[in-house]
């Protein structure tokens, strides 16, 4: 990369992270000289990278007695597509250059056992998108998929016999990027989850955060000092095994008692279905919990309350300022939050929980799938940089 190109890299990481700012202010970010920085913006506006607008600051008009030009990334640059991969679903977005969800459709699949279908299945609808919404798959940076299962972080390969045994050794990221011929990052879909709720959603600002999927699968994202959490091997966050009850259910990772074999909504939908008599379906959770059925408020609560114990171990290791809770249980509300609370005060070092707040996510079931296309759209700016980047069509 010669002295220009990364001049235009620092301009453009300057935009994507303030989103409109003026010539002045990204002479002071980026430690470009005024002549290079309004050269550069002129070739970033040439190429349809870059746009610029009256703004409305009056100390600036102020200063120069004509209205401040504004400069931000045109969202039609570039797209990225998200997936979402879970246990029992799959889910695609196609996001703009600036996260803005464009199209969104969701496929009810057991995901388990057939990667080759699933698979087939992400590619057909990543089709669709860019054929209704009439985006050139050119003008696409990528497709990050969240995938509810570990992935190691150096190699991408699909690790964790027993979670999801059919896709134990896939590479995922090659086998996408042969189905749909674009460039395809991977990540563990509670991951997916804390980077979009940390971009767009409830922990917007906030550097120490743990975002916690409840659905058919229980995982954490675990953010600190502002950079997610891996672990050596890309485990990091699976406190979905972690083992609450001796004796208790063996889980499909092959231990027994682990918090997903008694605080998901499939745990909790066995538990009444045993308890009633007839089968109750993990579906049935939400309109019970409308309805206020006094058995199933007693089994999110009691779920809760797991989870809680479970999360108070994070929070004594880690001294996050902010637990977001997602996935499908995050829809009780305060029916499983006010649990969640109790269970960390009371199994966590005071000082630890000390200004914690926890919270249900603000971005819903949406979360794993923008944060799947967050991590093309965090590349952009690199994306973007060469000059041999094709400029943005007209809308």
């Amino acid at each position: 990369m010669n002295l220009r190109e990364v001049g235009r890299l620092r301009v453009l990481e300057a935009l994507h992270t303030a989103s409109r700012s003026s010539r002045p202010e990204l002479v002071r970010v980026t430690g470009l000289s005024r002549a290079t920085v309004s050269s550069l913006v002129a070739d970033l506006i040439s190429v349809g990278l870059v746009t610029e607008d009256e703004g409305t600051d009056e100390g600036e008009r102020r200063r120069t007695g004509r209205p401040a030009q504004f400069l931000s990334l045109v969202p039609t640059a570039g797209y990225a597509i998200g997936a979402d991969l879970g246990h029992q679903h799959v889910r695609v977005i196609l996001c703009d250059l600036l996260g803005a969800v464009l199209w969104d459709h969701r496929v009810a699949k057991e995901v388990d056992r057939a990667p080759d279908q699933t698979l087939d299945l992400v590619a057909a609808l990543v089709a669709r998108a860019l054929t209704e919404t009439g985006v050139l798959r050119s003008r696409v940076l990528g497709i990050g998929a969240g995938i509810a299962f570990p992935v190691e972080k150096d190699s991408g390969v699909v690790g964790a016999m027993g979670v999801m045994p059919g896709w134990v050794g896939l590479r995922l990221a090659d086998e996408l990027g042969r189905r749909t011929s674009l460039p395809v990052r991977v990540t563990n879909d509670a991951n997916a989850g804390a980077l979009a709720e940390r971009m767009y959603g409830a922990g917007r600002r906030a550097d120490d955060m743990v975002y916690v999927g409840l659905s058919a699968g229980i995982g954490a994202g675990i953010l600190s000092g502002g950079r997610l959490l891996l672990g050596a091997c890309g485990l990091a966050g699976e406190i979905g095994h972690l083992p609450l009850i001796a004796d208790g259910l063996i889980c499909r990772c092959g231990n027994r008692g682990c918090l997903e074999t008694v605080a998901s909504p499939v745990a909790i939908a066995r538990l009444l279905s045993d308890s009633w008599g007839h089968r109750v379906a993990a579906a049935d959770l939400p309109g019970l919990i409308r309805q206020r059925n006094t058995g199933a408020l007693r089994a999110i609560r009691d779920a809760g309350d797991a989870v809680g114990r479970a999360l108070s171990t994070l929070v004594t290791l880690l001294n996050p300022r902010l637990i977001v809770v997602g996935g499908d249980l995050a829809d009780a509300g305060e029916d499983i939050l006010d649990p969640i609370r109790a269970g960390v005060l009371r199994h966590t070092l005071p000082s630890a929980a000390h200004d914690l707040h926890i919270t249900t996510g603000a971005l819903g079931h949406t979360a794993e799938s923008r944060g799947a296309a967050a991590l093309i759209l965090t590349d952009a700016p690199l994306l973007l940089s060469t000059p041999t980047t094709p400029a943005a069509e007209p809308a």
